[in-house]
């Protein structure tokens, strides 16, 4: 499999030339704490927008600051690998951080990229990309998926 995480570093070199061969960049953020049909839908579409996906990940530090020491129930090498193995991702960068705006706000991605569970003006970096000529793409989130629901359906069971 081709390595396809980078560094802030080398995901800004890389954009550069992509940007240079005219190519559309997007990027979208999340914990993708079990991948789920949800987060596959978002991941099609998501692609569908763009020429080069950019997932900025969660790390696993960052996942257990959002929602509990609980959490993530599987660790940010098996949730790359998961990412990886989709035909959607071209490359995957992790942050520590509450959110993604640093990356955001390095990398420029013409596309930002959020499911409907977002308001436009409550997504984190959309100012910065939309003043950089930029735009903000919300996709229909899958009804009835959510790994919270399904952490709890398999509790439930036990």
């Amino acid at each position: 499999m081709v390595n396809k995480t980078y560094s802030l570093k080398e995901l800004k070199k890389k954009i550069m030339l992509l940007k240079k061969d005219g190519l559309c960049i997007g990027l979208a953020n999340g914990c993708f704490d079990l991948l789920h049909m949800g987060h596959l839908k978002l991941l099609d579409e998501s692609k569908q927008t763009c020429d080069f996906l950019i997932i900025a990940l969660n790390s696993d530090k960052s996942v257990k600051l959002l929602k509990g020491d609980s959490r993530p129930i599987d660790n940010q090498n098996i949730r790359i690998k998961k990412l990886l193995n989709t035909d959607f991702v071209d490359a995957i960068i992790l942050f520590d951080e509450n959110t993604p705006l640093k990356i955001i706000q390095e990398l420029l991605p013409d596309i930002l990229i959020k499911g409907s569970d977002y308001e436009k003006k409550a997504i984190v970096g959309a100012d910065t990309v939309i003043k950089n000529g930029g735009s903000i793409k919300i996709i229909k989130l899958l009804s009835g998926y959510s790994t919270t629901k399904i952490i709890n359906q398999r509790l439930s069971k036990q």
